[in-house]
């Protein structure tokens, strides 16, 4: 029991030492950073402004991404590079649904619910589609979404006529902004739902210890009555039904969408998420809160660099700085290093 206590604090320590750097490194910059002001909106709602509020709400739907990206690590030892793309097609969808045949109705087609609801099914079709390349033609999991990746975002364009459909109901923009009378952003509630229910799945199924299984020994797991292929499977349909969520809080913030840019490079943040999270990219255990803990320390670190005036277009190249960092201390090598440093100098405890 206290292996495992130890265990579970030292994989947390990753993303909340990152953090605490983060934070103390806004504090001796500009401590500004750290002030959270009540404000009103464009319809006169109340709602909470400041960079740690910005960090709550983006962070939140990167939260939402990194819970299926953690499972399809975990299970098949390598990653989804095709979220960004398939954010976009959900969105598309979403949009689809609600305007029908007009870019810019005065009325909704359908019932918001119903157009998720359609989009959750697409998204989780592109999710099966995803893993069935990998668990059962034995693909390896980067190539595999490659060819979602390429031809995702003109998938997208293709289902709205290459059109920019406009949702002018203002019910729509709840979901990635804010519920009249509630000032902290919706996303963050989301985030929230959908972490509890992950969570509740992981102590009440046996998904957790399925998926570490087969991403441990796929061979010993299948000896032990684990069909591998069904969890890498599943893995693929809940990241796809992640995307499709993060897909109505995308388009919501615009009512609109532009299929070239909605959720671009967000794999890239999804990814480091998971590993920022102590996790092996290479597959095995996971934690799950450690994932998503890691999934605000890279919007913190965003929110920093864009407060810092970083162009957009260099983001990415910080992020592969910290993407290089964080994949050499996952390898074995290094991990075994560092335990035998953690060993030489941590305080022995008396057994009692």
């Amino acid at each position: 029991m206290n292996n495992k206590k130890m265990k579970f604090n030292k994989q947390l320590l990753i993303p909340l030492v990152a953090l605490l750097a983060l934070a103390l490194f806004n504090l001796i910059v500009d401590p500004s950073f750290f002030k959270i002001t009540l404000g009103t909106n464009s319809l006169g709602d109340p709602v909470l402004n400041g960079y740690l509020i910005t960090i709550l709400d983006y962070g939140s739907e990167l939260a939402i991404l990194a819970i299926g990206m953690t499972l399809v690590t975990a299970a098949s030892g390598g990653q989804d590079i095709s979220v960004g793309a398939a954010i976009a097609i959900a969105g598309s969808v979403i949009l689809r649904v609600l305007c029908g045949n007009e870019s810019r109705p005065e009325t909704l087609k359908a019932p918001i619910i119903v157009a998720f609801l359609v989009a959750c099914l697409v998204a989780m079709a592109f999710g099966a589609f995803n893993g069935v390349l990998v668990a059962y033609f034995k693909i390896q999991p980067m190539v595999a979404t490659l060819i979602l990746f390429t031809a995702g975002r003109s998938i997208a364009a293709w289902i709205n006529n290459n059109e920019l459909p406009i949702v002018s109901d203002p019910k729509f923009t709840y979901y990635g902004g804010y519920i009249p009378g509630i000032p902290i952003p919706t996303p963050f509630f989301i985030a929230v739902i959908s972490v509890i229910i992950i969570m509740l799945v992981l102590k009440f199924t046996t998904l957790g210890l399925y998926t570490q299984s087969v991403g441990i020994n796929e061979s010993s797991s299948r000896l032990n009555g684990i069909n591998p292929e069904f969890v890498k499977f599943i893995t693929f349909v809940i990241l796809g039904l992640c995307v499709a969520i993060a897909g109505l809080i995308k388009v919501s913030r615009l009512s609109t969408i532009n299929y070239s840019v909605v959720a671009k490079d967000i794999e890239m943040d999804a990814i480091l998420a998971v590993a920022l999270g102590g996790n092996s990219l290479s597959g095995g255990k996971f934690n799950m809160t450690a994932s998503i803990l890691g999934s605000y320390v890279i919007q913190f670190l965003t929110t920093t660099l864009y407060k810092m005036n970083v162009n957009s277009d260099a983001l990415s190249a910080y992020k592969a700085v910290v993407v290089i960092v964080l994949v050499v201390l996952s390898t074995p090598i290094v991990r075994k290093k560092l335990s035998d440093l953690w060993a030489k100098i941590a305080p022995k405890k008396e057994v009692a």
